[in-house]
């Protein structure tokens, strides 16, 4: 029997509910929680035929390694969005959106992305293998739910993959801090992929010369940069804006 995944936390938990109850082999509440938000919650586990164990709080912290779990831990078969980037690329066609994060390593911000990538309708997030965080129960809870919804692809090698969307007729747009159009100001069209490095690191030099085009977010306060996750929704928001 392959492992089984710990979700954790309110959203991360119910999404699975909504979705994929079937996967779920084990379902935890804090046994202290009798507010509205976990009667509700105990609702949805009871629509979704999805039995729930009332335990203490302190073994609902040893299953999820964390006391950040909302009073929520559920055991469950892992759900493999079974989409490859070529599939993606002919399935979405010329209203491609793609956010692409090179050497984010922190699964906060990979979360957070993921959350903005569902929100804006991107159609995956793309990341390097050995520069790339993996789908950890971290990622899952920050994603709100966002990591079974949104397909995300690592590659081998970041640099040929932004070469062969390229080849797909695929629009690549890095963003820079340093580049001299500002992201207001340039034009750009669908299908498109937004290419965001780590805060302070930025894109990697293959990773800017693979790039049709860079732009920098304007900054009108007194930071110098803003979080990856903040800069795909400026970049992926205004793209939607434009192009809905």
């Amino acid at each position: 029997m392959a492992k089984l995944k710990v979700i954790y936390g309110f959203h991360a938990v119910a999404s699975r509910l909504r979705h994929h109850p079937e996967t779920i082999h084990e379902l935890y509440v804090d046994s202290m929680r009798k507010d509205p938000r976990a009667r509700d919650f105990l609702t949805l586990a009871e629509a979704a035929g999805v039995a729930v164990r009332a335990v203490p709080g302190d073994r609902l912290t040893g299953l999820a390694g964390t006391s950040r779990h909302q009073g929520v831990v559920a055991q469950a078969d892992a759900v493999e969005l079974r989409v490859d980037l070529d599939q993606i690329i002919e399935i979405a066609g010329k209203d491609l959106l793609l956010l692409v994060l090179d050497g984010v390593q922190d699964p906060h911000n990979l979360g957070a992305c993921l959350r903005v990538a569902d929100a804006m309708g991107a159609h995956a997030v793309v990341a390097p293998r050995d520069r790339a965080v993996s789908l950890s129960p971290t990622v899952a809870k920050v994603a709100s739910g966002a990591a079974e919804t949104v397909p995300y692809i690592t590659v081998t090698n970041l640099a040929r993959t932004l070469r062969d969307l390229k080849d797909h007729a695929v629009w690549v747009i890095g963003t820079d801090d340093q580049a001299n159009e500002d992201l207001f100001g340039a034009k750009f069209e669908r299908p498109m992929a937004w290419v965001l490095g780590a805060e302070g690191a930025g894109l990697r030099r293959l990773t800017r010369e693979n790039c049709d085009q860079l732009v920098r977010i304007p900054m009108f306060g007194t930071v110098e940069s803003l979080n990856v996750s903040v800069a795909a929704g400026i970049c992926l928001y205004e793209s939607r804006r434009r192009i809905p």
